[in-house]
């Protein structure tokens, strides 16, 4: 009876411990680059709803003017 070489079945436990290497590298890099993505997006949404509350102002005081401007007309003859 023969055995099989000793360092077949090492070999094949060593590919696969290979392979997960890789693919928990590849998982890594992806979550690394996920994690800096969803943080680049929470700064620009961020400075969206600062822009937005900023604009939202420059509303309410274009159309306070606009209705003081409006009320300081005189009434229109009919």
């Amino acid at each position: 009876m023969t055995q099989p070489p000793a360092t077949a079945p090492n070999s094949a436990i060593d590919r696969d411990l290979a392979a997960l290497e890789r693919k928990l590298a590849t998982l890594v890099t992806h979550t690394r680059a996920l994690r800096a993505a969803n943080e680049a997006l929470r700064n620009d949404l961020a400075a969206a709803y600062d822009k937005n509350r900023a604009l939202a102002a420059r509303v309410t005081a274009a159309t306070e003017r606009v209705d003081a401007l409006l009320a300081r007309l005189p009434e229109a003859a009919e």
